[in-house]
């Protein structure tokens, strides 16, 4: 009996080394596949802080093709938007959209880092982004004693596990017919 233990536990241990190690970063999106062209709902997940430290602000950098985006406010965290120019113009819903939120900011609260939380802004895929590829969405975490700055988007055929601090991704599929 007790070899089956050992056996079970060393199989239970190695496939957690075998797995991502995306589970262990900080910022991950919790929807990790979305349409091109649809409506996209990124939460944004913090699961603790900066080397100990409790999170007390955290960015969201909106990329291009990550159109008409509108954040969560959410309970005692002040929210910001920075808006500006788009590179090209979108047309949603037969409106011409050229300008619009570039970067969220929830600030003044505390997420302790033996703390989770999620944080949440819905916007549109646009049409001409490329389906089979990862759309990256970069997230700062700000602590105490510095930040945690999840921007890395990895090349052409890089695993994103490979980076040190990756940003987080969804990976866009074509848009399916009808409503």
């Amino acid at each position: 009996m007790k070899t089956i233990k050992t056996i079970i536990a060393a199989t239970l241990g190695a496939s957690m080394l075998a797995a991502p190690t995306a589970a262990l970063a900080h910022a991950t999106l919790e929807v990790q596949e979305a349409a091109v062209g649809s409506t996209y709902k990124a939460i944004v997940r913090v699961g603790h802080g900066c080397e100990g430290e409790a999170t007390h602000t955290l960015r969201v950098q909106v990329p291009e093709g990550y159109v008409n985006v509108k954040p969560q406010p959410k309970a005692g965290w002040k929210l910001e938007t920075v808006r500006g120019a788009y590179e090209k113009a979108y047309t949603l819903y037969g409106h011409e959209h050229k300008k619009g939120v570039k970067e969220v900011i929830w600030s003044g609260n505390e997420l302790p880092d033996d703390h989770y939380d999620e944080f949440v802004l819905r916007g549109t895929l646009a049409s001409d982004l490329q389906a089979g590829t990862t759309f990256h969405i970069p997230v700062v975490q700000e602590c105490a004693n510095g930040a945690e700055r999840w921007i890395q988007i990895p090349a052409e055929g890089q695993d994103p596990h490979e980076l040190e601090s990756p940003a987080p991704g969804v990976k866009l599929i074509e848009k399916k017919k009808g409503h």
